[in-house]
């Protein structure tokens, strides 16, 4: 949830959607975010909406399930009287900051609320986010009981100078221990990592990808480090204290992943992510991150929370950032989202060709323009996409069309 929050129209207080939004909506999946932004301690590479506990001037975290519970709510009759459909909930995700600092019994009443609200499909993907220091299996165990059926831990390295880089606080030693006390609560696990941090080498990344995989988890993610603007990394890097994250090794790193990955039983779905493949599920879909999928499908989603952001029939929109202004608006009845944009329909193309190229199965060529599916000749002699599925008229990446997905996507759109 990158602290950020784009330019567009106001959101109206009551926080109708335009009768467009209702278009087609019964044949989009609906999920469910909730953004906790509490965070132990800031880390400097971070972007998103969080806050330690000396930030939260004006809020306190024990108020927050009751507020977010309490856009639930308007939730519901936010999308019944903009004349959407009733639908039941298909993934619900709890991303953050750190949802495990939050008491057990805060995310299951959370949680609770949107199942009493919308109900969830039969077999409903329902994460949260942790800390691997943020829980223990007893936390786990709850979770469980609660409705929960998986769970991502932020790893991001085994190797300590690099987590000393990121400011990540927890032990890699207690990786081990908290995918295993996951598994005896019966829970999926995800294990999330960073390449590229600065002084990171390598081999140091072998040492990571290579003890996450030790693990078993269903699901590998590991995500290229973007300096962002107004970080402490960024300013650390404009001062010189460190070095600026090397394109061309992140290139290594991440074909290093998808090498050692493959060769585990592992397979890509998306740029980022890998999921784990069983003898009766060969490719890997019974572990894959179906929120995420919902996002890069264009499916619709509610963002509960501080600076969430939520998309409903082309119409996105976003909350007020700090917990303190959310609650305010929450206390007086009213929407917290505090800007939104309906797309037009080639934005709508544009976005959708951006992220169906992301993912395994590519985008069919249909819906690519006449200029679009010109350039697929040049892709494939590129080595960018395969020409196999080309054949069958879709367009889907090679490894290196992977490292160079915005370069494919721009060759579609402009052509």
């Amino acid at each position: 949830m990158p602290s950020a929050l784009p330019l567009a129209d106001p959101a109206p207080l009551d926080g109708l959607l335009p009768a467009s939004a209702a278009e087609g909506a019964s044949s989009r999946n609906f999920g469910v975010y909730l953004h906790v932004p509490y965070c132990r301690v800031r880390c400097g590479y971070c972007d998103f909406n969080t806050y330690t506990a000396d930030e939260l001037r004006g809020a306190k975290r024990s108020d927050y399930a009751g507020q977010a519970i309490e856009e639930v709510h308007q939730a519901r009759a936010v999308l019944d009287a903009s004349g959407l459909p009733d639908r039941a909930v298909s993934t619900v995700f709890f991303g953050g900051g750190t949802p495990t600092l939050l008491p057990v019994t805060d995310l299951a009443e959370m949680l609770h609320a949107v199942v009493g609200t919308w109900g969830l499909v039969p077999g409903a993907e329902v994460t949260t986010e942790a800390n691997p220091d943020s829980v223990d299996l007893d936390y786990l165990l709850a979770l469980r009981a609660a409705g929960f059926t998986r769970v991502s831990f932020g790893m991001q390295s085994a190797v300590p100078h690099v987590l000393a880089t990121l400011e990540r606080t927890h032990d890699p030693a207690r990786i081990p221990l908290v995918v295993e006390w996951a598994r005896q609560a019966g829970l999926q696990v995800s294990l999330d990592l960073i390449y590229g941090t600065p002084g990171e080498t390598l081999a140091d990344w072998r040492v990571s990808v290579e003890h996450a995989l030790a693990q078993r988890p269903d699901h590998i993610s590991a995500y290229a480090l973007i300096v962002e603007d107004g970080t402490k990394l960024a300013r650390q890097i404009r001062r010189g204290e460190v070095e600026t994250p090397d394109d061309d090794t992140q290139a290594d790193m991440y074909e290093l992943a998808d090498r050692l990955l493959a060769a585990a039983g592992y397979s890509w779905y998306e740029v980022s992510n890998w999921a784990r493949v069983d003898e009766t599920d060969a490719g890997g879909q019974r572990h894959r991150s179906r929120h995420n999928l919902a996002y890069w499908q264009g499916h619709d989603w509610w963002g509960v929370g501080p600076g969430a952001h939520s998309h409903v029939g082309g119409v996105r929109w976003w909350n007020v950032k700090h917990p303190a202004a959310y609650a305010e608006r929450i206390a007086a009845g009213h929407s917290p989202a505090i800007g939104r944009e309906t797309l037009d329909d080639e934005t709508r193309r544009v976005e959708r060709v951006l992220l169906l190229v992301r993912i395994r199965e590519g985008i069919p060529t249909s819906e690519l323009t006449p200029a679009g599916r010109l350039a697929v000749a040049g892709l494939i002699a590129d080595e960018l996409i395969v020409p196999a599925d080309a054949l069958r008229r879709r367009v889907t990446l090679t490894l290196r069309g992977r490292l160079l997905a915005d370069a494919v996507v721009r060759r579609l759109l402009e052509a």
